[in-house]
């Protein structure tokens, strides 16, 4: 069991970790954007694609300075919020709008995601954050805190395969906003970016992990730790 500590940045990592984690699904979803990129051509993504990576920076940095449990602690705070936001849009939604208020279509189109849609992203992101956070706990025992990359890179490609493998067919498939054809593209793009960006933030990891090490005192290692998810036990 995890002793009782008061840490100075906590708190913080986790406010960042779910202030992200709900502009990505209240921002990004509403958008499909495509970019020609170089050597890739023609790129097509949710622009929910450039807050997600910066999720599992977060989730990362609190499993390796943390340990598991805070972080399982974090990721239910998250779970907590994005439900609250998505219940909250609907209600916004749902009011009858003023008859001078000419915006309420692009409201709709921006805020109105269906409840397929949230279902899929809270599903997603619950399986995709736990499987990231397992990963690189499970690898930080087995590498003996050895190659910090190894393990933030690998459990982000676990968990973000995870997190696209659910989220895109169970909120899209046969719903006619995407064709079903272009759904695997979609995904492979989505998966692609993700991991991309948190290979491009490597070295920006290195320096929050180094500095809340030294900062709290604190490097934990998940050797005995009860990695289910459905606990808040620290």
């Amino acid at each position: 069991m995890t002793t009782q500590r008061n840490f100075r940045y906590y708190e913080f990592v986790m406010v960042a970790f779910v202030t992200v984690l709900i502009c990505s699904n209240l921002i990004g979803p509403a958008k499909i954007a495509q970019l020609d990129l170089p050597f890739l051509g023609m790129v097509t993504f949710g622009a929910g694609v450039l807050f997600f990576p910066i999720s599992y920076v977060f989730g990362d940095i609190l499993t390796e300075v943390y340990g598991y449990a805070r972080a399982r602690r974090v990721i239910w705070a998250g779970f907590a919020g994005l439900g609250f936001a998505s219940l909250m849009a609907t209600v916004v939604v749902a009011l009858p709008p003023a008859p001078f208020w000419a915006h309420q279509g692009a409201y709709e189109i921006a805020f109105g995601n269906t409840s397929r849609i949230v279902a899929a992203s809270m599903l997603a992101y619950f399986c995709g954050e736990f499987v990231n956070s397992y990963v690189l706990a499970r690898m930080k025992v087995a590498t003996q805190g050895r190659w910090l990359w190894t393990r933030t890179i690998s459990s982000t490609i676990a968990g973000e395969a995870v997190d696209s493998a659910l989220f895109y067919p169970l909120a899209f498939y046969g719903a006619g906003i995407i064709p079903d054809d272009k759904l695997p593209l979609v995904m492979a793009a989505q998966f692609v970016t993700k991991v991309g960006v948190e290979v491009l933030f490597t070295p920006l990891t290195y320096r929050i992990v180094g500095f809340l090490k030294r900062a709290e005192q604190e490097d934990h290692y998940d050797r005995h730790t009860d990695f289910s998810p459905f606990t808040l036990k620290p």
